[in-house]
């Protein structure tokens, strides 16, 4: 069974295997998935607003129903988080907002959880944006997806909307990495549907080599999926990934 989409704008904090105890931010809608791709893995099934644009939605959290929804979680642990993490049911910087929301988190987290650092789970769809890329400056810590490496395997996984390109998200990667450390997050799967394709596997090399990433997170299908023809990547062949990749002098691990 699919997992269900966030209900509320803040939740957890989450034993996060990546990030350790992480407080989520939702920024979008409770009843729908917002997102420019349409993954074939994704835990919450197929996307709902399918769109490559930044959205204009009334149903939106606003700024301030965000702020006062993190001060008020925030006020209330007893433990603070190790990380404030942008993530939740889609991609959020598609949110309008997204470089406000990310000051007045950043904002707040100086206030009533300095020791907490702020991350952001990013699919990149959007990352060649001037006003995201700004705003995905601003966090301690960016995660940024990069599955494939060969545009037809890109357009099957991860079934992006109209006017999203591949080569766009890499310039835009390979910018942000020069101004900012960068770790790009990669699932990986096997099966009719996957992207174990020997040609996928060496565009996405080099892709890697261009970016530049500070590190690379490797991992697997472990949470439900709407797609029939995928299955996990075993771990000999993610072994076989992470040694390809090292081999060119790209920092990776297996999660």
């Amino acid at each position: 069974m699919l997992l269900e989409l966030k209900k509320t704008m803040i939740y957890g904090p989450v034993n996060s295997r990546r990030l350790g105890r992480s407080l989520g931010i939702n920024i979008l809608p409770s009843e729908v998935k917002v997102c420019p791709f349409n993954c074939v893995y994704c835990q919450y099934g197929w996307t709902k607003i399918h769109t490559s644009q930044i959205i204009q939605d009334s149903e939106l959290p606003s700024v301030q129903a965000i702020k006062d929804a993190l001060e008020v979680a925030l006020k209330t642990l007893s433990i603070p988080p190790a990380y404030i993490t942008f993530s939740g049911n889609g991609e959020p910087t598609a949110h309008p907002d997204f470089g406000q929301i990310t000051e007045e988190v950043t904002a707040i987290r100086h206030r009533l959880a300095p020791e907490a650092k702020t991350a952001v789970l990013s699919n990149s769809a959007l990352v060649s944006h001037d006003s995201v890329l700004e705003a995905l400056l601003k966090f301690d810590l960016r995660i940024m997806k990069l599955d494939c490496g060969h545009p037809k395997t890109f357009e099957k996984y991860n079934q992006p909307a109209k006017s999203i390109d591949l080569e766009a998200i890499t310039a835009g990667l390979i910018e942000l990495s020069r101004l900012r450390d960068v770790i790009i997050q990669t699932l990986v799967s096997s099966g009719q549907g996957g992207n174990l394709m020997e040609k996928n596997i060496t565009e996405w090399i080099e892709r890697l080599k261009r970016i530049k990433p500070l590190s690379v997170q490797l991992y697997t299908l472990d949470r439900p999926y709407p797609a029939s023809d995928l299955k996990p990547a075993s771990e000999q062949e993610l072994n076989q990934l992470k040694d390809q990749a090292q081999k060119e002098g790209i920092a990776i691990e297996v999660f």
